[in-house]
């Protein structure tokens, strides 16, 4: 008779991940989260009391947290026979059989700069340990908001970009704290796929508004948004009473100058402790 094949524990055989989330009309690809702890330290992060070098350190462990359930919810998965230690004991059960993160699936992490830059870092980090090294990338991308005279954003300014190979086929990750317009998000997603087709597009943030979910919504692009929280300060009280996205035509998170309320200041500066 032939030998009979290990079993493998059901408890590894076939991993499940729900994300916890907060419930919206914003759509299927907008992921609030629901999660206390990336809360507090959001709530930490926004404080004026707080500056560096506490600033940057409490971004990368927002963005190590949210790059997890990024990486649960959207990354492909593996089986594997992978011996352990005690396999030199137990040849046979010293194995681990069950599901992995695909150590092979290609991912590029882009950098929107400047406040991008950090949390494109921190998941480019991340994800070399967890997988193939060699099939994580950073890339880079350069752009700045226009403003009119009245410092209200018109548009964005794409003054260059650093790609380091092919994006086909590849999941993109695209780190970005404040989703507030919408603006540099929907233009770098076009750019970076002006010519190919990646498995999967996703934008990372700590803040995003009511207007950033609509043009999100209205561009047609395929991005999926992953945020740790959702800011409409400027909502009326009955409507802040109400699911997110309900009431979307009376949502507002941004003041006449788009920056987020109650929003976290402006990132950008603090993390690079430059005047703003």
């Amino acid at each position: 008779m032939p030998p009979k094949r290990p079993v493998a524990d059901r408890t590894h055989a076939s991993l499940e991940y729900t994300l916890s989330e907060v419930e919206h009309a914003y759509g299927p690809h907008i992921h609030i989260l629901s999660n206390p702890y990336s809360m507090s330290l959001l709530a930490r992060l926004g404080s004026p009391r707080t500056s560096q070098p506490v600033v940057n350190e409490l971004v990368r462990r927002l963005y190590s947290d949210l790059l997890t359930h990024v990486v649960c919810a959207e990354f492909p998965l593996v089986t594997v026979a992978e011996p352990t230690r005690m396999a030199a004991l137990h040849p046979k059960e010293g194995v681990y059989r069950g599901e992995i993160v695909d150590p092979k699936a290609r991912v590029v992490c882009v950098n929107i700069a400047r406040a991008g830059t950090l949390p494109s870092q921190v998941c480019f980090e991340t994800l070399s340990y967890l997988m193939d090294a060699a099939g994580v990338r950073q890339d880079h991308v350069f752009m700045n908001r226009r403003t009119n005279a009245k410092g209200q954003v018109v548009g964005v300014d794409l003054s260059g970009s650093k790609i380091g190979g092919p994006m086909e086929g590849a999941i993109v990750l695209i780190p970005d704290p404040m989703g507030a317009t919408g603006g540099s998000m929907l233009e770098a997603v076009r750019q970076l796929t002006k010519s190919e087709k990646p498995r999967k597009l996703i934008a990372l943030h700590l803040i995003i508004t009511p207007e950033y979910c609509r043009a999100v919504g209205k561009s047609g692009l395929a991005l999926d948004v992953y945020a740790v929280r959702l800011d409409r300060g400027f909502s009326p009280p009955a409507v802040l009473g109400t699911e997110p996205g309900i009431e979307r035509d009376r949502e507002r998170g941004l003041n006449d100058r788009q920056y987020i309320v109650p929003g976290a200041g402006g990132l950008g500066e603090l993390m690079n402790n430059a005047e703003r």
